[in-house]
């Protein structure tokens, strides 16, 4: 038997974690961790808190960007790992039918009753390749159309529905794609009637700035697509399983029933990473059209047991423990409380969101002094006060939150679906003591900001 030990290998090199990074990894990593203080060492996780080595415990208002959304180790979904192993099931011989992913896939449908299969692949970006690649064979028509400022991914495909020019420069040639703005329909029937356009994709909460789609858009953008004979596309890796307060983000708005939608992030469990793209059965009856082409699109991993397993115990959760009636009654009362706080603080311009997917918006203040400060900001690079009111958040309230995208003077809470009470009373307090601290005229927070002008004006 090998004598490796996970355990002693952790204990033995595991302080060496940023060094090794710097060293085989993104380097580039390692080096903004240290420069926002983000350089911590935690020990263990569970539910929506991180612990470090003192025992100090941290908020997670991230939840892995979306993965996390039954926080860590829920103890049904490791049981479920465990059994799974124990199990020692024939898994991906590819040449057989095992049970799981047939029994995931039927869970997944009764959630989205108009749509017919499922293809399971690995990632979220994986289950959007999946849809453009389904739209354009579908309806054999190459171009592809998409919101400014979306996200969809980064592999090839995706990028090339990828709203934000930061990710593309550089990677060109893409596929045949045009944007529209979220909500304009006059722009996205002028791109239909060109007659080449396979399909659109939306999040129905765009998570770059954190905007819904406008009252009545997707309803209205689908009726459309269908009458140019295009296809809607519904990405919901991040909005989907319960995020926003219904299982899906395009179910708030009646009528509308999407194509092909995608799915990933919270369905692993934040243990096994999995996609899925569920769409209608004609959609996949042309695509997997004879035995000849019965692997024309598959995944080596896809569909593997421990996701299945996965999978399949975060849903049983979800309606055990009533999630996403959670997210929606949890969310709206931490929308509330700091939309409460709007009128005031001058530098807080906006909250906004659906269930548990919230952007707070700072902008531009009235007061003299403060509005010099924020134009100091703005020169260096625009998006350093939001990362200013991240940082204090962490280093001394314990409470780890994200900026919404380059650029953007918004912050992103996506927290696990499972907060209450308790973690937006600590947010929403920690939260009013860094805007008190940013409102103050020698406030440290402005002192962060200093440091992070030099940086921003070093770097270009």
């Amino acid at each position: 038997m090998t004598g490796f030990d996970l355990t002693a290998l952790l204990a033995e090199r595991g302080g060496e974690r940023y060094d090794l990074h710097t060293r085989h990894l993104n380097h580039q990593l390692p080096r903004m961790l240290h420069t926002l203080g983000f350089d911590k060492v935690y020990e263990r996780a569970e539910g929506a808190y991180f612990w470090d080595a003192d025992g100090q415990d941290y908020l997670d208002m991230l939840a892995g960007f979306g993965v996390m959304g039954l926080g860590r180790h829920h103890p049904v979904v490791r049981r479920a790992l465990h059994d799974v192993l124990d199990a020692q099931l024939a898994d991906l011989t590819r040449f057989d039918c095992q049970p799981l992913p047939g029994l995931l896939a039927e869970q997944l449908l009764s959630r989205a009753p108009h749509l017919d299969r499922v293809f399971f692949g690995n990632s979220g970006t994986e289950a959007v390749e999946t849809a453009l690649k389904f739209a354009r064979y579908a309806t054999g028509r190459p171009r592809l159309l998409y919101c400014d400022h979306a996200f969809h991914g980064l592999t090839t495909g995706a990028l090339s529905v990828n709203g934000e020019a930061g990710f593309r420069d550089g990677f060109a040639p893409l596929l045949p794609d045009t944007a529209v703005a979220m909500g304009d329909l006059d722009a996205l029937e002028r791109e239909l009637k060109r007659g080449d356009v396979a399909g659109f994709v939306v999040e129905p909460v765009q998570g770059k700035g954190v905007h819904p789609a406008p009252p009545g858009f997707l309803r209205a953008a689908q009726d459309l697509l269908h009458r140019h004979k295009a296809l809607l596309i519904a990405d919901e890796v991040q909005t989907g399983l319960g995020r926003t307060g219904d299982f899906f983000a395009y179910q708030h708005e009646r009528g509308v029933e999407p194509d092909l939608v995608c799915v990933a992030k919270a369905l692993s469990g934040g243990y096994v990473p999995v996609g899925a793209t569920l769409g209608k059965d004609w959609i996949f009856k042309k695509v997997y059209s004879s035995m000849d082409r019965v692997l024309v699109h598959s995944a080596s991993f896809g569909a593997n047991a421990q996701a299945m397993a996965a999978g399949l115990a975060v849903l049983a959760v979800m309606e055990d423990e009533q999630i996403v009636a959670n997210a929606r009654h949890t969310g709206e009362l931490l929308r509330s409380r700091l939309a409460a706080l709007v009128d005031r603080y001058e530098l807080l311009h906006d909250v906004r969101g659906r269930g548990l997917m919230i952007g707070i918006e700072f902008g531009r203040p009235t007061s003299l002094g403060l509005r010099s400060r924020w134009t100091m900001l703005q020169t260096a690079r625009k998006g350093l006060f939001a990362q200013m009111v991240v940082v204090p958040l962490l280093q001394r309230h314990r409470i780890l939150t994200q900026v919404s995208g380059d650029h953007l003077e918004v912050i992103k809470l996506i927290p696990p679906l499972i907060i209450g009470e308790r973690e937006v009373d600590r947010f929403v307090e920690a939260f009013t003591a860094v805007m008190d601290d940013a409102h103050q005229g020698g406030g440290l927070i402005w002192d962060f900001g200093r440091t992070l002008v030099k940086q921003a004006v070093a770097h270009r």
